[in-house]
């Protein structure tokens, strides 16, 4: 069922036990655009559905977040314009020659080139799949890209992230909303769950410079900016403290300067960056 967040944007909750993130729909007085098209045909025909029960104006944008599979593989579902930043272009067109039938998404699998979540998804919702093939997108911006749906502006930004390269950000400057992705989560390398260290503070800086006071993220839903200022002080007094692959010296670092024991976050966060810093040694 969607949700309702203004009169004219609605959002479907991610279902994290079926790796499915949270997809986003703003309406204008002439077109209607979408925030990612799902991790299956399945999942985007679940949301086609949902958007006929509403009286707004025909969908023609998709908007892909990122190129991680679960955010764009509903894609061939929309009668829409795609559009993706050139970066993310590049990762879906190795997609695009992949093939999905049983013996081919075991070899991607054992080849870590796709997760067995991702296997176990496609042969679940995706009909068809020994035929199927991933559409390219329409539009490929580079940096920036405004849209107006009528009445109702779009502003498209890929932006530095602690989570993918290729980042898009959709905010919608009278609403005062932004879709953010997974841009604020962080990502794993070698096995190691970790925050991009070096990226953290420029990530926050082109976020806020959006007059946001609503974010809808990829595998939470909606925030307000209360709740997202505590997600990015606790991430920022994380990252401060650590200095080395040391965890236990962070963790001392974090009482000494903030007279303390870090909370639950704030100690998973520790944890990350150290791991940031192990990779770098690597």
């Amino acid at each position: 069922m969607l949700n309702k967040l203004s009169d004219t944007i609605y959002y479907l909750s991610n279902q994290d036990d079926r790796e499915r993130p949270t997809l986003g729909l703003v309406c204008g007085d002439r077109y209607s655009l979408i925030i990612d098209s799902g991790n299956s045909p399945q999942h985007a025909q679940d949301f086609l559905l949902e958007i006929e029960n509403l009286n707004v104006s025909p969908v023609k944008y998709v908007v892909i977040t990122h190129a991680h599979w679960d955010h764009f593989l509903g894609m061939n579902e929309f009668d829409a314009t795609v559009i993706v930043n050139s970066q993310t272009n590049e990762s879906i067109k190795e997609w695009k020659n992949l093939s999905y039938d049983d013996s081919s998404l075991q070899k991607y699998v054992n080849t870590n080139q796709m997760s067995a979540m991702c296997m176990k998804i496609i042969q679940t919702d995706m009909p068809n799949r020994d035929c199927f093939k991933l559409k390219s997108p329409d539009v490929i911006f580079k940096n920036k890209l405004t849209i107006d749906l009528g009445n109702k502006i779009c502003i498209l930004e890929r932006i530095k992230s602690t989570h993918t390269d290729d980042s898009t950000i959709i905010y919608i400057p009278d609403e005062k909303v932004i879709f953010l992705g997974d841009c604020a989560y962080g990502t794993t390398t070698n096995s190691l769950f970790h925050y991009k260290q070096s990226l953290l503070l420029p990530m926050i800086k082109d976020i806020q410079k959006y007059d946001a006071e609503m974010f809808l993220l990829g595998h939470e839903s909606i925030c307000d900016l209360n709740e997202i200022n505590i997600y990015w002080e606790e991430l920022t007094t994380a990252s401060q403290v650590v200095k080395s692959t040391s965890l236990e010296n962070a963790i001392e670092f974090f009482k000494a300067e903030n007279k303390r024991d870090p909370n639950d976050n704030e100690l998973f966060f520790i944890k990350a960056f150290v791991n940031d810093l192990i990779i770098q040694s690597q």
